[in-house]
């Protein structure tokens, strides 16, 4: 069996973390920087262990449809959700535009302080994946800080807004 990748990213955001909290946790502010570049929608947003968010990106007529089921939420401090594509109904889907792409992402998030600034660790790592699944993964990883970059550049036009 091949070694599970986990893909990890580490930023620093100038602000205290209850705004940087603020910014991944409110559904309003979330739609902004969440899928930067395209347009973000939340059908639904339950912050709490069992809860669910279904999101949705969509670019001219396509669209890509996503469900986090939360696991764990510790205000403040830390998210874990599986991360799943899904179809049209939010039933867990393989990836259209990615058929390898793994069914399942456990996705954690945490929130330390660095001063007074925030330091936020982003980890990805495919649950019961195939190993077109974890070959998939592992080949995409290098370029999965744009898209997070991406946003986190967002995130802190939001921040020096607030």
């Amino acid at each position: 069996m091949t070694d599970i990748p986990e893909y990890i990213l580490d930023r620093v955001f100038d602000a205290p973390r209850e705004m940087v909290w603020k910014a991944w946790t409110d559904p309003e502010l979330l739609q902004r920087w969440y899928g930067p570049g395209i347009e973000t929608i939340i059908h639904g947003y339950d912050l709490k262990p069992g809860g669910a968010w279904l999101n949705e990106m969509k670019w001219g007529d396509k669209s890509d449809r996503s469900k986090m089921l939360f696991q764990e939420v510790v205000p403040e401090e830390k998210l874990v959700w599986y991360h799943s594509s899904t179809d049209a109904e939010w039933n867990v889907a393989s990836n259209p535009m990615m058929p390898d792409w793994p069914r399942v992402l456990l996705t954690t998030v945490t929130f330390e302080d660095a001063g007074d600034k925030t330091n936020v660790r982003l980890t990805q790592v495919p649950i019961d994946a195939t190993e077109a699944e974890i070959t998939c993964f592992a080949s995409m990883m290098s370029g999965m800080d744009n898209g997070w970059g991406g946003g986190y550049k967002i995130i802190d036009e939001i921040l020096a807004e607030m």
